[in-house]
């Protein structure tokens, strides 16, 4: 059984990564914080569509929680004075507000500022001559670099 909570969120996503760093900066110490993509999902008890859809709290017991909850219990935990603000994201009707709020973030988080992440793989560079799928010869690019 684990002995402090996790917060999910989604490593893809810069934003999400962004805030990631500020959660572990300054609430690290009293809870874990991973991304999706590298947790053992099941072992923390999650499915992959709700890690996909939004940040988790999941506390020791196995209790989960998510978006502006996972939020708002994320802020709980963190003590005096963040434990006011998560006690006041529970409660109607700014719990109703700060999920509208929240979905509106996740739905559009990959547009918003943060550290460029990516899964995807780095494109090739093309080389001088080489032909590409089209039969057409592709022109000398020069050396592409992986943002991570």
């Amino acid at each position: 059984m684990r002995t402090r909570p996790v917060l999910v969120y989604d490593g893809d996503c810069g934003f999400c990564t962004a805030s990631a760093t500020l959660v572990r900066r300054r609430f690290g110490s009293f809870c874990d914080v991973v991304s999706w993509q590298s947790a053992d999902l099941d072992a923390l008890g999650v499915r992959r569509e709700q890690a996909e859809y939004e940040a988790l709290w999941i506390s020791p017991c196995g209790v989960v929680h998510g978006g502006a909850q996972a939020v708002a219990r994320l802020l709980r935990s963190a003590g005096m004075p963040w434990r006011i603000a998560g006690a006041v994201l529970t409660l109607p009707p700014v719990r109703w507000l700060a999920h509208a709020v929240y979905r509106m973030v996740a739905d559009n988080r990959h547009r918003l500022p943060g550290p460029a992440v990516c899964a995807a793989p780095a494109p090739r560079p093309a080389v001088r001559g080489a032909v590409n799928a089209d039969g057409q010869e592709e022109e000398e690019r020069g050396e592409e670099v992986e943002l991570r």
